[in-house]
């Protein structure tokens, strides 16, 4: 599954580059929870758990239906 995470993270990034920051994938675990660290802009911005949520985890979500949730590390 981690595979699959990092090429759906792959087609985020570019937007999250767009504005100065980057997501990095720290763990895939057995019960889907995907464990990321937001960086650059992103890493400090008052919008990146909105960003996280609504951004990153509904993406994931739906591309991997084994994902259960992403939290920010």
């Amino acid at each position: 599954m981690k595979e699959k995470v990092e090429k759906a993270l792959e087609k985020i990034r570019p937007a999250l580059l767009a504005d100065g920051g980057n997501v990095e994938l720290v763990e895939v675990s057995d019960d889907g929870v995907v464990k990321v660290r937001l960086t650059g802009a992103c890493g400090g911005c008052p919008m990146s758990q909105l960003t996280l949520k609504m951004g990153i985890e509904r993406i994931l979500k739906k591309e991997i239906p084994e994902v259960k949730e992403v939290v920010a590390i």
